[in-house]
């Protein structure tokens, strides 16, 4: 069938242009490891960050991560710098010791400063090379450690000074960092650390729409949104939950407490509404008394995608 303007589309044909346009808003996605989406290893804040070589702290989102930061303390530009990295393409490569024939399989990626700089929605200027400089300078100073089995008992482990039983993995984000120049056509080359290869490699990659993560302003929102972009079945979360990934457990807030947190959660969710990743959103109170919590219901705005193994991140 067809009309003075052209042939009408089928249903089915509608349907797919539909999927098609909701993609667009998904361009070019950072392509990070599930484990780093769903963790509160990145604090919700870029100033007053702790710098301390010695800084140790565990992290908990039950169900998802047990993560432990040593050698400082991470922010909201640690997360964006390392997402713009994930949105690049990547190659595989072989880290070799100069000492011994031993090699490692890795993955590096590579791209002129301003070209990451555009993909982060910055403007392109040369302060920002050098902050990109120092920002991946600090990363590399970090030792990630990452524990498998039950959180309430690692937990228990740690208080009680004991080293976890269970399986554990060690090691950097970011492996390698070189640069032939810190101007803006210059080339930057970042190949990540063994811990990332090992989470890209056995766990499964989330196909992030970092255009919504770098539009954000709010640093809670930034907490937030790779969780919720990257849960493909869940239409809500609870507080609780937003509250361990901000390295909170609110059911120990003062009520003071509570409501900045609350409030801070609402700002955040506006905040996606106004980036584009959310359409709508409304908050259920749950419980009564001293134990009432929230629950805030979304309606994505964009269409998600399924977790992806590496192969298919590599197409």
């Amino acid at each position: 069938m067809s009309t003075a303007y052209g042939p009408t589309l089928s249903p089915v044909e509608s349907k797919r242009l539909k999927r098609i346009s909701a993609r667009r808003g998904r361009r070019n996605p950072a392509k990070v490891p599930a484990r780093l989406t769903r963790t509160a290893a990145f604090a919700p804040k870029r100033q007053g960050l702790i710098t301390d070589s010695k800084f140790k702290r565990l992290y908990i989102v039950p169900g998802h991560s047990v993560i432990q930061v040593s050698g400082r303390e991470l922010g909201s530009q640690h997360r964006d710098a390392l997402y713009a990295v994930f949105r690049l393409d990547k190659k595989e490569t072989f880290i070799v010791d100069p000492e011994s024939t031993w090699r490692r399989r890795g993955f590096a990626s590579s791209a002129t400063w301003r070209e990451l700089i555009r993909l982060m929605g910055v403007s392109e200027h040369t302060n920002n090379v050098a902050t990109l400089v120092f920002t991946f300078e600090e990363i590399k100073q970090v030792v990630i450690t990452a524990y498998e089995g039950d959180a309430e008992l690692i937990l228990e482990e740690f208080q009680a000074g004991r080293l976890p039983k269970g399986k554990g993995a060690m090691g950097n984000i970011l492996h390698d960092v070189s640069w032939t120049g810190v101007g803006l056509d210059d080339v930057v080359t970042v190949t990540y650390g063994d811990w990332t290869v090992e989470a890209m490699m056995k766990a499964r990659l989330v196909s992030l729409n970092a255009d919504v993560q770098f539009s954000l302003s709010s640093d809670y929102a930034k907490s937030f949104w790779p969780y919720i972009d990257g849960m493909n079945n869940n239409s809500f979360v609870d507080e609780v939950t937003l509250g361990y990934l901000t390295g909170k457990n609110v059911m120990e807030m003062t009520s003071m407490e509570r409501a900045n947190f609350r409030k801070a959660c609402r700002n955040a969710l506006d905040d996606m509404v106004r980036a584009g990743g959310l359409v709508k959103w409304q908050e259920e109170v749950r419980g009564i008394g001293r134990n009432k919590t929230r629950r805030y219901h979304y309606h994505h705005g964009l269409q998600r995608q399924m977790e992806l193994d590496l192969a298919s991140a590599k197409r």
